[in-house]
């Protein structure tokens, strides 16, 4: 029992010393007044480091300047809030402040703001507390936040219109943005006008033949009415107009089942075969031709059309025309395409019901037997002598496509055998040149084989 007591007395004491040492610090060390300053860019540049204001920072981590009722030295580079009275000192010679005398000695909590710094002074003879300045710190990050928030609204009003007027703008745009079906329609109520010049005509066919490339477009033009107009315009009796409505008819059927087979039924082959027939421009000629060959090919229907209208006559007719050398290799290539087309078609191994139906439409094209009738075994090999390897590659693909038939009258033509031997010595040195540059199997290389076939089937 005496021992309790003892201990009871000793804890009393304790608390007692501790209370009145706390009171002692505490009057030591209370203050008029804390500054709670920004660190700046050039302190941050001289710390090295990166200072971020928390809601739990503790102030004593804190760079202040505790202003008194007596005069202070003022540290280098310390920032002070404003309304304190600064003197110079004369006998150190350093700068002092202090706090203003306000009559009553209070002049209560404030906030201070000088260019980029600002902070709270307490005047009261009571110090900050822990709470107050956690209250204060989080008072200024908020203030200078709400700053930065408006300046960058600012910032963006500047470099950025409003989103109404973006809006108005949009609704402008979509005004006059139009589809390529609209346009194609416009394209064509102009080229039908007859309130339009020749030039206006001549643009507006040159305009639709880049629409009607894609497929869709040209099959909406086939729907609306278009095509036949395009078709009729090919009787016309200016030029261009001719020209141009061949170009968009040509480039509306290249690879369209669809609008092959409504023009075929316009009887734009007549039509295309009778520019290629008469005494036209090379110009005119050139996309009639390019037109023909978009109907014909992959359409076997149209082929046998063109052989009962006489298309291959006209063809050779065109071959064989004075000022027509530039169209020769086209027509040879297009009668070249047609014969492989039906020779790939029979050789394929298929059984579906689809190839059969194919193979049936194009055993009704015969092709290769009136060739042989007009002579074209004697024109292809006519072009050998040009000088364009180009030219020579499919002259030779054509010969070994036709020279099973035309056997007899390749040994009979004059010359061909010596002209083939002088192509074969030739594409040997580039051959070899190519296999001295790693190409083994070169495009040269291919026009040696062709050449090699060739004179070994005819020896």
């Amino acid at each position: 029992m005496k021992l309790g007591c003892l201990n009871l007395t000793l804890l009393l004491i304790s608390v007692h010393c501790l209370n009145y040492s706390w009171s002692e610090n505490s009057q030591q060390q209370k203050v008029s007044a804390l500054t709670v300053l920004e660190q700046t860019e050039e302190n941050i540049e001289k710390k090295k480091e990166e200072v971020t204001v928390e809601d739990d920072l503790d102030p004593e981590d804190i760079e202040v300047f505790y202003p008194t009722n007596e005069w202070q030295i003022i540290k280098q580079g310390q920032a002070i809030p404003a309304g304190l009275h600064v003197r110079l000192n004369l006998e150190t010679g350093k700068n002092e402040a202090k706090l203003p005398d306000d009559g009553d000695g209070k002049s209560g909590l404030k906030y201070w703001k000088q260019g980029s710094r600002h902070g709270m002074v307490n005047t009261d003879s009571e110090s900050f507390t822990a709470e107050e300045l956690k209250r204060a710190l989080k008072l200024m990050k908020q203030e200078g936040n709400t700053e930065t928030e408006e300046g960058h609204q600012e910032q963006v009003r500047k470099t950025f219109r409003p989103i109404k007027e973006l809006m108005e703008n949009f609704k402008a745009m979509n005004v006059v943005m139009e589809t390529d079906m609209e346009v194609i329609d416009k394209l064509v109520s102009k080229f039908n006008s007859t309130s339009v010049t020749l030039e206006d005509k001549v643009a507006a066919l040159h305009d639709l033949e880049y629409y009607v490339h894609q497929v869709d477009n040209a099959q909406h033009l086939t729907s609306t009415g278009g095509l036949q107009l395009v078709i009729n315009a090919l009787n016309a009796t200016e030029p261009h107009i001719q020209e141009h409505a061949a170009f968009v008819l040509g480039s509306a059927l290249s690879g369209n089942p669809k609008v092959q087979i409504e023009a075929i039924e316009a009887g734009a082959l007549q039509k295309l075969l009778i520019l290629l027939a008469t005494d036209q421009p090379v110009a005119i000629k050139k996309k009639a031709l390019f037109a023909v060959s978009s109907m014909l090919r992959h359409f076997p229907f149209a082929q046998q059309q063109f052989l009962k209208l006489g298309g291959l006559q006209v063809l050779g007719q065109l071959f064989q025309a004075k000022g027509m050398e530039s169209l020769r290799i086209r027509v040879m290539t297009l009668l070249y395409d047609m014969v492989m087309e039906k020779k790939l078609i029979q050789e394929a191994q298929d059984n579906t019901v689809q190839h059969q139906e194919k193979c049936r439409q194009y055993d009704v094209v015969n092709l290769l037997p009136p060739m042989l009738e007009q002579d074209w075994c004697m024109l292809v090999p006519k072009l050998l002598t040009s000088t364009e390897h180009d030219t020579r590659e499919k002259v030779l693909r054509t010969m070994n496509l036709m020279i099973s038939s035309c056997r007899n009258e390749y040994r009979a033509m004059q010359g061909l055998i010596s002209l083939l031997n002088t192509l074969r010595s030739e594409y040997e040195e580039l051959a070899a040149e190519e296999q001295r540059e790693g190409e083994q199997d070169g495009y040269f290389q291919g026009l040696l084989n062709s050449v090699n076939d060739i004179i070994k089937k005819l020896g």
